[in-house]
């Protein structure tokens, strides 16, 4: 309990793909700004390097991850297991989102099972920190299924129509800061 060790080993990589969620952090510079911490589900994280997470960002109404992340880099992933033994492990780090077009997209999504949706971006993390802790005050809890909520939604979009989201709800965060870069 209150492990700190930067390196993620065989058996934390294993717990850490095996949850079925976990949580996103992130803060602007301003201290006037809005933090965010933001749930994610799926298979969607992966230890890639003994200090290295990334995962697959499906996108959304909001682009604060991303934003925050151009802007200062700072993000903390947080997983508590919901069945087993109580623990809570948070991988502090320095964050940058990989778009498409930039030559690392490609192999990293071939890291994933088939998105249900285009991918934003990816989130890939430096780790500089790992915290272990001992989780007693997370619920034990079922995981029953993934919502089918972001297939129901693309399943009559274009990618025109997709494109268009983004440009609409991707291009600022709620405090301002540029979101995705200018595609054009």
């Amino acid at each position: 309990m209150g492990e700190k060790d930067p390196v993620i080993d065989a058996k934390l990589k294993a717990w850490t793909e095996k949850q079925p969620m976990f949580f996103v952090a992130t803060a602007p510079a301003d201290v006037n700004g809005h933090v965010n911490c933001s749930p994610k589900g799926r298979d969607t994280l992966r230890v890639v390097g003994p200090s290295e997470l990334v995962y697959l960002d499906m996108g959304g109404s909001g682009i604060e991850t991303v934003a925050h992340l151009r802007e200062n880099q700072r993000i903390v992933i947080m997983l508590c297991a919901f069945e087993g033994p109580p623990r809570i492990v948070r991988f502090h780090g320095r964050g940058e989102p990989v778009f498409p077009g930039d030559p690392r997209f490609a192999g990293l999504l071939e890291k994933f099972p088939p998105p249900p949706a285009p991918p934003r971006s990816f989130i890939r993390i430096d780790v500089t920190r790992v915290a272990d802790s001992c989780g007693y005050g997370v619920p034990l809890m079922d995981y029953r299924a993934e919502r089918r909520s972001i297939e129901n939604y693309v399943s009559d979009k274009t990618d025109a129509d997709l494109q268009a989201f983004m440009d609409e709800y991707n291009e600022v965060s709620i405090d301002g800061l540029p979101g995705l870069p200018d595609r054009n």
